[in-house]
């Protein structure tokens, strides 16, 4: 089997992870309720989505 010549440095080997990171899901407002909620999916605190109601939503405690 080949074996690499040279040590890979930590500064080549992080360059190529550099996409290999967490990101932050964009939020937007509900329209209904106002709350914040990921972008494409109904809102967790009123159930809308796209101005629809599309869940039923429990109260809490």
């Amino acid at each position: 089997m080949a074996h690499p010549k040279r040590k890979t440095s930590k500064a080549r080997r992080d360059k190529r992870r550099t996409h290999l990171k967490l990101e932050a899901k964009p939020l937007t407002k509900c329209t209904n309720c106002g709350a914040y909620h990921v972008m494409h999916r109904a809102c967790g605190e009123c159930g809308y989505y796209r101005g629809r109601q599309v869940m039923e939503v429990a109260d809490q405690i």
